[in-house]
């Protein structure tokens, strides 16, 4: 929201001083956030690049080692470590990326404290699949409701109440009055 449509909504100079901050933090954890992430993907990107080339070098050694079975059985060695290692590598990934996903889903909740929610998570039971964590809705759902003060409160905008200056009754006396009576003897 821009300061004009909070400015348009009737809100003072002071309470959208406060949003817009408020908006700030939030805006600027995301961007921190962000900004950690694209150096991340071109680490990622160097990596299997060094993997494939590693790969591709066994392969071509592996060619030229024929008939030499020591140097050959150093190749199968060489490979499988390759592989112990690509599958490391491939399972931290996407751990990394289930945890990321994980606190953007949270943070999307209004979660208060992410790392006292996850804790409360049954995580071998949310599946990421693409963007999307499976089996996370359902158990931040009954979070909501056993542990609600762990989530930020959702506050429903209501418009401004136009209160017309004056007596609401219009200045009548009624009979329930207590000083009604008392009033009456002076009229």
């Amino acid at each position: 929201m821009t300061r004009e449509e909070l400015k348009a909504l009737g809100l003072t100079d002071e309470q959208i001083d406060k949003v817009m901050a408020s908006h700030g933090k939030a805006l600027n954890a995301v961007k921190e956030k962000a900004d950690k992430v694209e150096p991340l993907e071109t680490q990622v990107k160097d990596y299997k690049e060094q993997l494939a080339d590693r790969d591709k070098q066994l392969k071509a050694l592996g060619e030229k080692a024929k008939g030499n079975e020591e140097l050959t059985a150093q190749i199968e060695e060489l490979k499988q470590q390759n592989e112990a290692t690509k599958t490391e590598y491939e399972e931290k990934l996407q751990k990394q990326s289930f945890d990321h996903v994980l606190e953007k889903s949270l943070t999307g909740a209004k979660v208060k404290n992410v790392k006292a929610v996850k804790a409360l998570l049954d995580v071998d039971m949310i599946k990421l699949d693409g963007d999307i964590l499976k089996g996370l809705d359902e158990q931040v759902a009954k979070l909501k409701e056993s542990d609600a003060y762990l989530f930020e409160e959702e506050k429903k905008e209501q418009p401004p109440k136009i209160v017309t200056p004056g007596n609401p009754d219009g200045g009548n006396i009624t009979g329930d009055d207590p000083f009604a009576a008392k009033l009456a003897k002076y009229k």
